[in-house]
């Protein structure tokens, strides 16, 4: 599907040795992880250790008859089962933060990466997603690292050190145990496969009802408005239905792959308890040889069943954290240069893009900008203006870099951007966009982020400029009222203003405008447009109009069509030399 196509491609593997890569972010708290190890053989040792108590227990104190073995023994398993629950809190402890550290540090290099890609990956990548593997696929690694890991290590330990010590307590029982193990092991490879690769798919149906309900959420005004709750209902549905089917699936063969091991490790034991039973009745062993073997071939039983349920366990990881590398290992088309050309300082605001052509990576066939050539002087203001479609957006794009023409050039201040760091281009440049941009955040911090540092004075005398503090001082908490998801609480004129003020607040040297008063009545309009007056004043600014109204004072008004320009010059030259602006104007301007 679409979400995931700009994501590489991965071969999938048939081992766990894509969980490698996670495991890497252990390597800071190796102290604790050592820890961790201790504490874990440490109780490993001290379980396997009752099995020699069990043993004095029975031939020394009930056979033997002798109350101080009985009570030397009942000390050696009180004893064991204190450094049990010592070593078991420690064991515990560690390991869950260990899981805790790596999950928020594995979810800050994913976020890290994917706040650096640029716009073409997100053209192709729902955000529900990038949100599921995030969020969804870390909190299942943080399960595995905190817990399953640390199972099956402990376990496996209890298994080979149970093993040993059947070996030493009898080697002709040991034998018919070992013969059991092929017949176990082939089912948990065998099964475990299949049961990773449902894992993948079970995380991928998830994130596709996540990608869905975030984008339903969304445009929940759409959805309201024309009455499409019961249609996105019934397809949410049946993407809730095709993510249970397949987790049902991985669940059903998690359980036969438990139950099976089970089953025949539990055989093995009835079997051996036969065979051992008669040993003892012969005289060949004691009942207290017979019950720490039975204790041990146990411990071993359990261990393999739990190993298998935890092999399920680490597939499903495998899965997410493969999911997690394709974030982690994606690349931005946009990267600095290994030595970036400086930006000349001051900045001057001068625009310059020579003969650029360039085509949307989404859309291969089709130029945005063909031979596009427009230079602008500091200090001027520059208006866009044509149909939907003409290239006037993709102007602002190239020019914040959000992209790289296929040909051409466009120069800020003298310096081919794609020459520069494009932190330092994009820190010359303000955007006050035609839908603004409103965080769930406080007034004070919507404004702010114009420029973090900003001191409260400056905050203060941007809103005021931007005609956003007499609405701003109203709210319940004045600039620290929270202003709700997207800025539900205020309406489009107060929104905007909120990002005008966010625009003065970072003095930028050229100003781009996206058609910012289009949606707004007639007494915001004239608040914004003050606003922005103010705002542009001594700044190269550009326009996208689609008002002429509001662009006539323009020093240049650029007319674009099909990605070139077919014109430039005043509203008063262009209204009478060019068709185009004419009959837009004409359509626009009643007295025309």
């Amino acid at each position: 599907m679409l979400a995931r196509q700009l994501l590489p491609e991965r071969p999938k593997g048939r081992d766990l040795r894509t969980l490698r890569r996670a495991a890497g972010f252990l390597r800071p708290y190796w102290p604790r992880v050592v820890g961790a190890m201790v504490a874990l053989m440490v109780t490993a040792s001290a379980v396997l250790g009752l099995g020699q108590g069990l043993r004095a227990l029975i031939d020394g104190g009930f056979s033997g008859g002798d109350p101080a073995a009985l009570e030397n023994a009942l000390g050696l398993l009180v004893g064991l089962s204190i450094v049990m629950a010592i070593g078991t809190y420690c064991r515990f402890y560690l390991v869950t933060w260990l899981g805790e550290r790596v999950v928020a540090d594995l979810r800050d290099a994913v976020f890290d990466r994917v706040i650096r890609m640029d716009p073409a990956f997100f053209e192709v990548t729902k955000t529900g997603e990038i949100l599921s593997r995030l969020t969804t696929d870390t909190t299942l690694l943080q399960s595995v690292i905190g817990s399953s890991v640390s199972m099956a290590l402990r376990n496996t330990l209890m298994m080979i050190g149970g093993l040993a010590m059947m070996l030493f307590t009898n080697a002709k029982l040991t034998l018919l145990v070992l013969l059991v193990v092929p017949v176990v092991v082939v089912p948990i490879l065998f099964i475990g496969r299949k049961v990773r690769t449902l894992s993948r798919a079970s995380q991928d149906r998830v994130a596709d009802v996540g990608a869905f309900a975030e984008e339903s959420f969304n445009a929940i005004h759409t959805v309201q408005s024309y009455t499409h709750e019961e249609a996105d209902r019934r397809a949410f549905a049946a993407e809730v239905k095709n993510a249970f089917t397949v987790a049902i699936e991985r669940t059903r063969l998690r359980g036969l792959l438990s139950a099976t091991v089970i089953l025949l490790v539990f055989a093995a034991i009835s079997v051996i308890l036969w065979v051992g039973g008669n040993d003892v009745m012969e005289g060949v062993i004691s009942g207290g040889d017979l019950a720490a073997f039975v204790f041990y071939a146990t411990v071993v039983a359990f261990s393999v069943a739990i190993i298998s349920e935890v092999y399920g366990e680490l597939q499903r990881a495998a899965g997410a954290t493969e999911r997690l590398v394709e974030l982690l290992e994606a690349e931005p088309d946009i990267l600095p240069p290994s030595q970036p050309v400086p930006m000349p300082v001051p900045p001057q605001g001068r625009i310059a893009l020579q003969d650029v052509t360039f085509h949307y990576p989404s859309r291969p066939d089709m130029a945005a900008l063909n031979g596009f050539t427009l230079t602008v002087e500091p200090g001027e203001t520059v208006a866009l203006v044509g149909p939907s479609g003409a290239g006037k957006t993709t102007v602002f794009q190239l020019l914040l870099r959000f992209y790289d023409p296929n040909s051409g050039t466009v120069k800020i201040d003298g310096v081919d951007v794609s020459a520069a760091d494009p932190t330092l281009v994009r820190q010359r440049i303000a955007l006050v966009p035609q839908d603004p941009i409103i965080f769930g955040a406080t007034g004070r911090e919507n404004i702010a982020y114009g420029d973090p540092d900003a001191s409260e004075d400056r905050i203060h005398q941007a809103a005021k400029d931007a005609r956003a503090e007499e609405f701003l001082t109203r709210l319940p908490e004045g600039y620290d009222t929270f202003l709700g998801e997207k800025g539900a609480r205020l309406s489009g004129g107060q929104r905007q203003r909120i990002s005008i003020a966010r625009a003065i607040l970072r003095d930028p040297a050229i100003l781009l405008l996206d058609e910012a008063t289009s949606a707004l009545d007639a007494e915001n309009e004239r608040l914004v447009q003050d606003a922005l007056n103010r705002l542009m004043a001594g700044r190269t600014t550009l326009i996208i109009a689609h008002r002429l109204a509001t662009v006539v004072n323009a020093d240049r008004i650029v007319v674009m069509e099909d990605g070139q320009i077919s014109a430039i010059g005043t509203h008063k030259e262009l209204t009478e030399n060019n068709d185009l602006y004419s009959r837009l104007a004409k359509l626009q301007f009643r007295d025309y």
